[in-house]
């Protein structure tokens, strides 16, 4: 994994003894597992209709990352509406 700069000086102090970690207290690990949990939570079904043609590209693809392809389409959506996915007509 490659870190920038800020990244890399920030693990070479806590290296050095510079930066000491703390557990988290109980309350603070719990609000953090409740995050994590409703961070991953999926919590609706939708029904879709695709061209076959490009049901079955999906499925190549997700068997081809070793996902299924429900993931995969999920995947692109959540990029899609993080900005992570991009027309490449418009860059």
């Amino acid at each position: 994994m490659k870190l920038d700069k800020e990244e890399q000086e920030i693990l070479a102090a806590y290296e050095n003894g510079l930066i000491k970690t703390k557990a988290p207290l109980k309350k603070e690990l719990k609000k953090i597992k409740s995050i994590a949990e409703s961070t991953f939570k999926k919590n609706k079904r939708i029904t879709i209709r695709l061209y076959e043609h490009d049901f079955e590209g999906i499925q190549k693809k997700a068997m081809e990352m070793g996902i299924p392809y429900q993931t995969l389409i999920s995947a692109m959506i959540h990029r899609y509406i993080e900005g992570e996915l991009v027309d490449s007509k418009n860059r």
